[in-house]
């Protein structure tokens, strides 16, 4: 990895500070003007969209940053859509999206496959699962089913994977045996198969779904990832028999169990264990990674490594995942949407006055408890803050489109689980940029006339070409 600041700027560009976003708390129009500089500002970082652009490397960030986090952008991106109705970005996303799927349709690309994790392929599967719960358009002609078969597949997938020569269970980090981690059993991974679980329970009403959950769940507690007071601790390593735990706590485990607790809750009208397990991860978040000072009340912050300055890429983004989760599990589980409001408010606040560098002024930092900004920058920083302000509309529901607001299930959307007519083919949406597109000339896969989805819908890979440029590293 580089370090954080992988971006070459001069230092009076990156510092300037001409003001920092607007945001008014208690105005859902602020919040929403407020949402989409943050939404411009972090595809600003998008440029693999234009015909130069390898399709394989369509959808994915600038290096150094790992595969799973543009699948962490682009449900971030669902969320803004889901969130403000601009539907300026929906044809990237879409693009995006379908580009990462890989051969089997279940979004592991092996251009990637010496770094791929479950968790990572755990991002994209959650974000799919946010377009199937939200009604995300598809692209023309093609099933609604798009985004649950990729979900499903997905699961299929980890669940198969699911190891008990070690432990009594559990998913390893790494998916293959030459990958560094593969020894290791995290919470990360574990977590995701436990998010993607319950979000299938409920979307599709398959109790297959609620046992794999309670399962995953169950292992997680037992070899001590998940403690009697919620802790969630970040993994363990298997050669020992999962007997040693690396405790140290990161906002992102807590948060994706999170939501998969009030999935449950939701899907179960209210069972009182549910209800436990996910008041108590909510309290063990409010604990753990808000108010690092006696006057920072409820500002969020990542305190293995943020007071310390030391977040790599990976972590300066997971603030945003707590945001996401937290907002959008007060949403089926509504007893959290006192606290999580709290929560969320002042630390959208502290947020926006951390987006106060650059030459515009709108570039965020890390640390939003200094009162302004920090003078760090990136895809992470940006994400994270307009996951925590966007986060807003959702709790208030003011300008959100109550169809997209609580998440909808394969029976409110009327969709059959039938497979589509295998012969039934649609074009992959056009290559847009943050603010534009244009035609030009097409560009077919390499080695392959089409994309193909296990769901029979054949993607001819005619790409109208976009603006910008890039190329995305693998780890």
């Amino acid at each position: 990895m580089r370090p954080a600041g992988y971006l070459l700027v001069t230092a009076a560009v990156l510092l300037r500070r001409t003001g920092a976003i607007a945001l008014d708390v208690n105005s859902t129009a602020s919040i929403r003007n407020a949402s989409a500089t943050l939404a411009y500002g972090l595809m600003s970082w998008y440029q693999n969209n234009q015909s130069s652009t390898a399709l394989t490397a369509i959808g994915t960030l600038p290096a150094p940053l790992y595969w799973w986090e543009a699948g962490a952008v682009w449900g971030g991106m669902i969320d803004y859509w889901a969130y403000t109705n601009d539907t300026s970005y929906v044809h990237t996303v879409q693009q995006a999206l379908l580009a990462q799927v890989g051969p089997n349709d279940n979004y592991m690309m092996p251009e990637y496959y010496a770094s791929l994790g479950n968790d990572d392929q755990a991002f994209w599967a959650v974000a799919v699962l946010s377009a199937a719960e939200y009604g995300f358009p598809a692209p023309d002609g093609n099933s609604s089913n798009v985004w649950l078969e990729l979900a499903e597949a997905v699961f299929n997938m980890q669940q198969s994977r699911w190891d008990t020569t070690s432990c009594n269970g559990g998913l390893k980090w790494q998916i293959f045996t030459s990958n560094a981690g593969y020894d290791y059993k995290n919470s990360i991974s574990n977590g995701g198969l436990f998010q993607i679980a319950a979000r299938l329970a409920r979307y599709t009403g398959n109790q297959t779904y609620v046992e794999w959950a309670e399962k995953t769940w169950d292992w997680m507690s037992a070899v001590g990832l998940i403690d009697v007071n919620y802790n969630v601790y970040d993994g363990t390593d298997d050669t020992l028999n999962c007997s040693r735990i690396d405790h140290t706590q990161w906002t992102y485990n807590p948060s994706m169990l999170l939501y998969g607790t009030a999935m449950l809750y939701n899907f179960t009208n209210g069972s009182q264990i549910w209800e436990k397990r996910t008041t108590g991860l909510l309290e063990t978040c409010a604990n753990n990674f808000f108010s690092p000072s006696s006057n920072t009340t409820s500002i969020m912050y990542e305190p293995s490594c943020e007071p310390m300055g030391i977040c790599d890429n990976d972590q300066l983004s997971f603030k945003a995942y707590l945001s996401r989760w937290m907002a959008k599990a007060s949403i089926v589980a509504p007893f959290l949407t006192g606290p999580a409001n709290t929560l969320l408010t002042r630390s959208a606040e502290a947020a926006a006055q951390a987006c106060s560098g650059g030459g515009g002024g709108t570039m965020c930092g890390q640390k939003w408890y200094v009162g302004g900004y920090d003078g760090s920058y990136g895809v992470g920083q940006e994400l994270s803050a307009l996951e925590t302000v966007q986060a807003l509309l959702l709790l208030r529901g003011g300008g959100v489109n109550a169809a997209r607001r609580y998440p909808l299930t394969l029976e409110d959307v009327h969709v059959s689980v039938a497979k589509p007519d295998p012969t039934s083919t649609f074009s992959l949406p056009p290559k847009t940029s943050a603010t534009e597109s244009a035609t030009g000339t097409s560009s077919p896969r390499s080695g392959s006339a089409s994309l193909r989805l296990k769901l029979g819908v054949s993607i001819p890979a005619q790409l109208v070409v976009g603006v910008g440029a890039g190329v995305w590293l693998a780890r």
